[in-house]
């Protein structure tokens, strides 16, 4: 029987690129928008993100599943990738706690990677080319036909994904009793938000995406949380009008990565495609307010229009970039509402910004 890591496989780009490795999870095909992500650890809690739906990620990292996996280091019920690409993506681990290695992981999750392969080199293609649709397969080597394949794959600008992976039904966590209830909005929340939110006294309910005001309302909620996720934020109508109405209680709102980006469409600030977009755990942004320096954990293909931000009187930047000054933070003057484009909850990452929790706690508290 031929071993697992002696099969072929074979990543084509949009662009034409071709690029040759190693199966490695299970076999077949995927595609979708290739991306990169430079953290050196928690690659687990990466794959599991539901903001990374509909994209292939290649891992900066050299070694990945060298530590295994464990059944509680995720961020949503499933790996929400499409396609793993790595330099060493390891069978064998170390650590007493794994439950089992990435290999079978990634078997069980029905996900298809591709090993040994240049991952500095493609990095650097990307970031030269801009993020583009790849195809990965390792049941396949007629790349003519993988390129007709990857031909039909819608790109990710227009795409509407949040409802795809949000919450079919509602559910509640933290303590019943507390007056500092929170409706979640729920376009791909991550598991350590709610848990943020919780430690912090807070009791949430967590709602579809489609969920109107009125029934978000029901749960006298003392604010309201908007969630991060996948997807161009552009098309999501029913969302904006929320997120609309939301602003309209006067009550405090908290926005992160894809609920930035809606409040400011909410304010008829446009949104835009980045060119291959900010991912991992080590990006610096400072805080306008403090003066201060965060290292942030980010994951996002969309950004926020500066010049038109800096027209409108009602929104006042808050947190900016360090490596390209792009936004990263606002607060309305108007309003009870602040979001940042970043992920305060950090998993994985580091906790510099957890303090934005402490910031919505106290707005509910007034």
């Amino acid at each position: 029987m031929t071993h697992q890591y002696t099969k072929p496989a074979i990543l084509v780009l949009a662009d034409g690129t071709v690029v040759h490795g190693k199966a490695f999870g299970k076999t077949g095909t995927a595609t979708g928008e290739i991306c990169f992500n430079t953290g050196m650890t928690g690659y687990q809690e990466v794959f599991t993100d539901p903001s990374y739906y509909g994209q292939v990620l290649i891992m900066n990292n050299v070694h990945i599943g060298n530590y295994g996996v464990k059944k509680s280091d995720v961020e949503s019920g499933s790996v929400k990738v499409k396609a793993v690409i790595g330099r060493n993506l390891e069978e064998k681990y170390s650590r007493f706690m794994a439950d089992s290695s990435l290999q079978q992981y990634f078997e069980e999750q029905g996900v298809v990677a591709i090993d040994a392969v240049d991952t500095r080199a493609l990095v650097a293609h990307i970031r030269t080319c801009g993020a583009m649709n790849c195809i990965v397969s390792s049941e396949s080597a007629d790349i003519e036909f993988l390129k007709k394949q990857l031909q039909l794959v819608p790109g990710m600008g227009g795409q509407e994904l949040a409802s795809v992976v949000s919450t079919s039904s509602s559910y509640e966590m933290g303590d019943a009793g507390s007056n500092l209830r929170v409706a979640v909005l729920d376009f791909g929340v991550k598991k350590n938000i709610l848990h943020c939110l919780v430690e912090r006294g807070v009791h949430v309910k967590v709602f579809n995406a489609k969920t109107g005001i009125d029934e978000l309302n029901s749960f006298n909620p003392a604010g309201y949380f908007i969630s991060n996720g996948p997807g161009d934020p552009a098309p999501m109508d029913y969302a904006i009008n929320t997120v609309k109405q939301i602003l309209a209680t006067g009550k405090p709102l908290f926005g992160i990565c894809l609920g930035h980006q809606l409040l400011v469409l909410a304010n008829d600030i446009p949104t835009f495609k980045m060119h291959h977009g900010h991912r991992g755990l080590n990006h610096p942004v400072r805080n306008v307010i403090t003066g201060k320096s965060e290292i942030t954990t980010q994951n996002h293909g969309f950004g926020i229009d500066p010049e038109a931000v800096l027209k409108n009187g009602n929104i006042e930047i808050t947190h900016v970039n360090l490596n390209d000054n792009s936004i990263e933070g606002i607060r309305l003057k108007d309003k009870p509402a602040f979001s940042v484009q970043y992920h305060p909850e950090a998993t994985p990452g580091p906790h510099d910004s957890r303090y934005l929790f402490d910031d919505f706690v106290a707005l509910m508290r007034n």
